[in-house]
This record gives structure tokens, C-alpha cells and sequence, in this order.
């Protein structure tokens, strides 16, 4: 067979319609991606907020007024909110108040005080803290309550960051 009896297949690589089919691939590709980031967007900012809300309240917060009537009495304690926390606001027989973070270092569990052992235990692992500092007395948490300051007014408690 000769050369000039093969039959001759079109060069489809540099021709104009491979350019044009090219561009309009890229076209669908960039419009694909624009309308998966115009659905993508709201889903992730939905789905963010709760903690990003959690976050920026937990930050404003810097101070909280217990007014005397939610007051606990001697010997006993009380948990409120600082901020998205519970905050346990304990009151001493002796009259003085401490609040710490009512969340347990171990694994985030509840603090309850319980005045007959003069102590904060949390019942999820046995994490015990002290009642006038927050600290490990006992268990496996690895550190301490978090400590609030505290000042006592005529008719209320204001409880702040320490």
C-alpha cells in the first residue's frame, strides 16, 4: 500500500472545535465549583455556629450578679451560668463564698458539692477537689477547678474571672 491510498484522519488536536470543547469544560468546571461553594457555604456556617456562638459568649462574659434572694445558705451551694459554663458559687459556714467551674478537668463531667464530706466530687470517675481551692484531693483528674473570683456586695455576689 502506498501513501497515498491510506485514508487521511482529521488532526483533531490543534483544530478549533477541541479549543472551543476545551474552554466550555472549563466553563461548566468553574460554574460546578461556584454553585458546590454557593450550597457548601451556609451548610458550614450552620453547622459552625453553635460552637463559634458558644465560644464568643464565653468570652463576653467577665463578670455575673447572684442577687441575695438566689443566694445559697451557709453550708450549702448553688449552680448557675457564667456565660455557656455552670459555675458552682459554694457558701462556707463561715460565711465567706468560692465559686470555681462546675465542669470536671477528667473528662467534663458535673461537679456536685457535697457538704457532709466538705467536698466537690465528681461521680462520673470519682475526681474529688477541695472546697476553698478548687484543687485534686483525689482521683484521676489532672488539674484543678477553675477558680472565679469572688466579692460579696450589701444586697447581691458578683462572681468575675479571677
Amino acid at each position: 500500500m502506498s501513501d497515498s491510498t491510506l485514508p487521511v484522519i482529521p488532526d483533531v488536536v490543534g483544530s478549533e472545535q477541541t479549543g472551543r470543547r476545551g474552554l466550555l469544560q472549563l466553563g461548566i468546571t468553574l460554574a460546578g465549583a461556584c454553585y458546590a461553594g454557593a450550597i457548601g457555604f451556609p451548610v458550614y456556617r450552620y453547622l459552625a455556629t453553635p460552637a463559634r456562638r458558644a465560644e464568643l459568649a464565653e468570652s463576653e462574659v467577665t463578670t455575673v450578679s447572684i442577687p441575695a434572694t438566689g443566694l445559697p445558705g451557709p453550708g450549702t451551694a448553688t449552680i448557675f451560668l457564667f456565660g455557656s459554663r455552670p459555675t458552682l458559687l459554694i457558701h462556707h459556714e463561715d460565711n465567706h463564698y468560692a465559686a470555681f467551674d462546675a465542669v470536671c478537668s477528667h473528662l467534663g463531667c458535673t461537679v456536685a458539692y457535697q457538704p457532709e464530706n466538705k467536698r466537690i466530687f465528681c461521680p462520673c470517675h470519682g475526681g474529688v477537689y477541695d472546697v476553698n481551692t478548687g484543687a485534686v484531693t483525689g482521683g484521676p483528674p489532672p488539674k484543678g477547678l477553675k477558680v472565679y473570683k469572688v466579692e460579696a456586695k450589701d444586697d447581691h455576689v458578683v462572681i468575675s474571672k479571677a
